[in-house]
Order: C-alpha cells, then structure tokens, then sequence
C-alpha cells in the first residue's frame, strides 16, 4: 500500500549525494514496484537479480509516474534522474518526499536474531493499555491503530516504509514499535529513518547465507546502533554480541540484564507461580516494576525486560507499566497453546534458528512432566548451515523428534531433512515424516496425558511455499484438526 501526504511536495535543488533532483515536478510519492506506481509518483527503476526496472518504466508511465530515477540513462517523455547506486538513497528521498514522517511521532526500533516480535509487541502493548495510539512494523505485518496490514518483509523496502509510517503520522499514532532486519540495515531500507530509541535482543546464528559469517552479520546489527538512525539504545548484555556492542558504540545507551545486578535494568525477583511469573524489575535510576506475567520461557523474560526499558524511555513511567504487565497477551505463533479439548500441551512456535529451537524445547520441559514430543522443519533457499545444528536441538531436547518439511520453497524437501540429521542416530526416537500435515498427525498420536507437542519453525505463517507454489498451511490450523481427528477416532 501507499500512504498519499496531505498536500503534494514539491522543493528544487535537493542534493541526495551525487544527484541533484529538481522537484518542481511536484513528486507526491515513490514506488519502487511499477504496478504499484500512483499518480503524482516517482518510480525508483532498480537493477533486480533477474531484470532491470528500466523493463517497466513504461508501465510506471501510464500509471502515473511523474519522474523516474534509475543507475541507466534514460530517454523517456518525463524527467529522469540518474544515480550510480539509488538504492543508497531512496530512504532519504522517501523520507524527504513524505515530510519525514519519522520525526514526528516516537519510533522505537529493535533488532536481533530472536525477540524482535514479541518485543516490539509487549511494548506495543504496554503503550496500548496506557492509553497512547501505536503503529506496529514486523515480520507479522503492519498495524496502524489496531488496523492490519500484512507485509512480506520483517522491514519493507524503503519507499514502503516511509509511507507506512506518513500513513500513521495521518492517522495520529504517536507511537511506533519496528522490527529492524540485518537485511534492511544491509540494503539501505532504514536509511532517512530516525528513532528515539534502538534497541539490541541478541545475535545467533541465522542468514549466513547472505551474511557469510557472524561477524558480517553483528556488523549489520551494529550499524544501527549510530546517530543517524538513533538518539539513544537499550542492549542486552547477557548476549556476549551484545555485550561487545554497549562497549563499542558511542551513542548514549542503557543495559539490560536478567542475571546481572550491575546492567542498568534487571530483574530484582522473578518467582514462577503455576502458570505466570511474579516479576519485580528494578533499575540504576531507582525505577521498580513488579507485576504477574504470562508469557512463558526464559526467553520471553528477557523480551520483556528489553520491551520495560523502551517503555520507560519512551515516557511511561513505573506504576503505568507495572499495571499494564499482567494484561499482556501472548503473540500469534510465539508458544502459542492450542487447545481442542486434549489432555495434553499443544504449541506452535516460529522457532527457526538453533538457540531458538533449543529455548522452546527447554521451555517446554519446565512445564512438562511427560514427555516432549516435537517436529521441526527448516526453510528452502536459506542459510545451509544451521540446519544440522537446528536438527541436533531437537534431537537433544525431545524425547520424541519429528524432523517434516518446512517451506522448501524450490530445493529438495529430502535433501534439507537429510541435512538436518546429518550425524544424528535416530534409533528409538528420531523420525523422519516428509508430509508437514502427516507429520502433524504423528505427532498427536504419539501424544498422552501429561505430554507436550511442539510443532516448531512456521509459527503465525499461513502458507507453504513448495517450487514457486504457496499453498494455505498454518500450523495451528493443522494442529487443532488433527486433535479434533484423533478424538474423533
């Protein structure tokens, strides 16, 4: 979608490095997809891993486009502009073209292998229920004020998100909660963005497929973390990147820590009462937060914690975010119950690198007195690497350890699994169950009273991407039918 401001723009003579854009064509929007070009647009024709966007100026044209700006010189019946790499800059021009939009309503940006989701979302939360309309960007979608936009990228391209966020600003949100991807950093997609807060969950090993080592890939994270995107930071120390990071970087930041007293937020009391956690978080400044929280797993503390410090650096103050903890609702797809009248735990989760695999599992045999029965498969055309150390996760944390398909988009379902078990002995436990929804069904079956099953990897997703073919599929649709089924037998 995109967001149309108010008034039409228009300014000449902007200097974006090496391109002077004479505006005075009265650009009202960019779009980087020409199918998506409105009138009053500019089209940003980008090189692709396929084609070029020069194929589809003409398409822009009639659509609307007023100005194209391209790496390629072109011949055409509107202004055109040429930049040797526009990418650098279409988040600028973006952000320019809709009046900053960031820099008008208080942004909170987080990144990190895992945690990005539920902690944007516990902080959406607890911004809600204190009364303050929120925008919500990340891998679940967009939402403007309650509203639901899905989206395809954890952050959308920069032209998207400009306008997103000059959609909120219209519609009078005050406050923003983003997913921050390394690929966005990467890619130039945050560029013209600026935040009140940034904040840093953890880093794990996930995208080295793009990235090519971990140390590309905290470089990505740590670009964030500067003046140009950020006024200030929050970073979790108990992660040895993160700990790297609060010592490296110069921009004003505060700690968090579960376990260490000397981070400038941690946790003071944390009592595990029957399902629910009675928490006290305290703080250098004096700050003391207590409250019953529901989200299970160690993890989901130190999402919550990181999620305390953004709200209080936002402005919320103690007693506001102490009454709002115990109304915080689970996230879709994050050990999300699923209930259908068995006897035993079922959970989706969205767990899809090993430290997250292996988290869940460790959750989940807190809780469980019988045994902890999972599935688990990886994604197609994706990091390689992390696929046997992803199976050994669930081999070692389960007593029974299903490995299925996931999304193999267009590699070999049966050479992703046998990645996945490569130097793992299944015998007794370990099965192999190419079909996602026969896996599913094995799974119930295999379960009794007291036993949890885990259906990990695909979380709030609703299809399956099999050679170019997406097919509707959510594991939590699946789950609960088949526990429908079994009961039924």
């Amino acid at each position: 979608m995109s967001a149309r401001p108010a008034a039409v723009i228009s300014k000449s003579l902007v200097d974006f490095n090496r391109t002077i854009f004479d505006l005075e064509v009265k650009v009202a929007g960019v779009a980087l997809n020409a199918s998506k070009v409105k009138p009053g647009d500019l089209f940003v024709a980008l090189a692709g891993e396929k084609t070029h966007g020069v194929n589809f100026v003409n398409e822009a044209i009639n659509n609307g486009a007023v100005a194209v700006l391209s790496d390629k010189k072109l011949s055409i019946s509107i202004p055109s502009f040429i930049h040797p790499n526009p990418r650098e800059i279409i988040g600028e021009l973006s952000a320019w073209i809709y009046s900053n939009p960031f820099n008008k309503l208080t942004a909170v940006g987080v990144t990190g292998t895992n945690g990005k989701t539920t902690t944007t979302s516990i902080l959406k939360q607890l911004w809600q229920l204190n009364g303050l309309t929120t925008g919500l960007i990340g891998t679940l979608g967009t939402e403007i004020n309650q509203n639901f936009i899905s989206g395809i990228r954890t952050t959308p391209e920069a032209d998207e998100l400009q306008a997103l966020v000059a959609l909120m600003v219209e519609k009078r949100v005050s406050n923003l909660a983003m997913e921050v991807s390394s690929h966005s950093i990467v890619q130039h997609r945050i560029k013209g963005s600026k935040f009140r807060v940034v904040a840093f969950s953890n880093l794990t090993q996930d995208h080295l497929d793009y990235h090519k080592s971990m140390e590309n890939y905290f470089k990505a994270k740590a670009d964030l973390f500067n003046s140009e995107f950020a006024e200030s930071a929050v970073i979790n120390i108990d992660d040895s990147y993160g700990l790297i990071l609060s010592n490296q970087i110069e921009l004003p930041h505060q700690s968090v820590s579960r376990t260490n007293k000397s981070a400038d937020w941690f946790y003071k009391k944390i009592d595990f009462q029957k399902s629910e956690y009675n928490i006290e978080i305290n703080s250098k400044n004096g700050n003391k937060i207590n409250g019953n929280f529901k989200l299970l797993g160690e993890y989901n503390l130190d999402n919550l914690l990181l999620a305390v410090a953004l709200a209080s650096a936002t402005g919320l103050d103690d007693s506001k975010i102490s009454l709002a903890i115990p109304k915080i609702k689970s996230i879709p797809g994050r050990l999300e119950q699923i209930s259908a009248g068995q006897e035993f735990t079922a959970i989706v989760d969205y767990a899809h690198t090993p430290d997250a695999v292996s988290r869940v599992l460790e959750t989940a045999r807190s809780f469980t007195s019988g045994k902890v029965i999972a599935l688990l498969g990886c994604g197609g055309d994706r990091d390689k690497s992390k696929r046997p150390l992803m199976g050994k996760a669930l081999f070692a944390g389960s007593d029974v350890a299903v490995f299925t398909s996931d999304n193999p988009r267009s590699e070999s379902p049966d050479e992703i699994i046998s990645a996945m078990i490569n130097g793992i002995d299944l015998t007794g436990r370990g099965f192999i169950v190419n079909d996602r929804k026969t896996a599913i069904d094995f799974v119930v079956s295999q379960a009794v009273a007291g036993d949890c099953v885990l259906v990990l990897g695909k979380g709030h997703e609703s299809g399956q991407e099999i050679m170019g073919v997406t097919t509707t599929f959510d594991d939590r649709i699946e789950l609960a039918n088949s526990i429908t089924k079994a009961a039924a037998r």
